[in-house]
């Protein structure tokens, strides 16, 4: 929480003023804590505080309603949601509405190919075994024939898809879905367009570290954001990045959800060849565009769990900018990284 706060505090910082001729601009944000388990922030300029209140009210109206759809762990009234899924698509098709199911078939027809299979909504057996050792009284590694075992039902083939039915079923009844890795920042994005959709012309979203600009800022100023230190050093950034119109930057870090268990630290981050904690780095920042904001969040997992060679590999190939964090303080960035 104090790292979305700290980010959110260098964006502030970083505005510049209005000019003259744009004071009728004003700067107004909001706060809430019951989205996505994490602090989620807005910030942006309006031309009163009526015309905020709505455009902030529609914003979190739309990502509560993502929240709900993409919980994993409780029911909602009148909302068939992934929770409803993982209970019922192993024993009958389950049908759902068609947002959820445009986002799973993303998931899958997208997501999974662009992180070269790392970014697996399929994995929630093994997701879930680290997910209960990280929130036990007494943190420890599941046992490792657990993992193995359930490395055994993460294919994601067995997620089948009826687009004429608009329903899901696992073909593997072990198999469970976790959108953890992929549904805050599809939240976003689609949150972001709909604000753009309704007259909203400048903001930055942060949503638990998911950063999403819509427009500039009065006189067109790009939005700033920082890229967090790793290693619990100062200074708290590594590097200002310049956020326009479309824009997402999301990191991924070791720092962020993990435990310590005998002197190592396990991070939520799964490498899904292991079953493991990803050892290769320390953070990933991705900074996409707008054709590929909506994987930002996807992405920056994806690449933490996988070689940097691989990595730097998938980034040629779908156009977005990569910094690599290493352990021993070094960096590493692709062709398409700012200076």
């Amino acid at each position: 929480m104090k790292r979305c706060l700290a980010a959110l505090a260098l964006a502030v910082l970083l505005c510049l003023p209005l000019t003259a001729c744009q004071k009728q601009q004003n700067l107004y944000s909001a706060t809430w804590f019951d989205l996505f388990d994490t602090v989620a922030i807005v910030q942006g300029y309006a031309t009163g505080q009526d015309e905020w209140n709505a455009q902030a009210a529609a914003v979190q109206e739309d990502l509560s309603r993502y929240n709900e759809l993409f919980d994993i762990y409780n029911h909602y009234d009148d909302v068939v949601n992934l929770y409803d899924v993982n209970a019922g698509a192993a024993a009958a098709p389950v049908a759902v509405d068609d947002e959820l199911y445009a986002f799973l078939r993303w998931c899958k027809d997208t997501v999974y190919p662009a992180t070269d299979g790392a970014t697996n909504i399929a994995a929630g057996a093994v997701l879930r075994l680290w997910h209960d050792a990280r929130e036990s009284d007494s943190p420890a590694p599941p046992d490792a024939e657990a993992i193995a075992a359930a490395l055994e039902h993460i294919d994601i083939e067995n997620l089948v898809l009826d687009d004429d039915a608009q329903t899901v079923y696992f073909a593997d009844p072990a198999m469970t879905l976790d959108v953890g890795a992929v549904g805050k920042g599809y939240a976003v994005e689609q949150a972001a367009q709909a604000a753009q959709a309704r007259g909203l012309t400048s903001a930055l979203l942060n949503i638990g570290g998911n950063l999403r600009a819509i427009g500039t800022k009065p006189g067109g100023k790009l939005w700033t954001a920082g890229v967090e230190n790793p290693w619990g050093d100062d200074p708290a950034y590594i590097q200002a990045v310049e956020l326009a119109d479309g824009d997402s930057l999301v990191i991924s870090g070791d720092y962020q959800r993990y435990f310590e268990y005998g002197g190592v630290r396990y991070a939520h981050l799964i490498d899904l060849t292991t079953g493991w904690p990803a050892r290769y780095v320390s953070s990933v920042a991705v900074l996409a565009h707008a054709d590929t904001g909506g994987l930002a969040d996807a992405l920056s997992t994806g690449l933490f769990c996988l070689p940097e060679s691989t990595g730097q590999t998938l980034a040629a190939q779908n156009h977005y900018a990569v910094l690599w964090m290493h352990p021993d303080k070094t960096t590493q960035k692709s062709n398409d990284w700012p200076q």
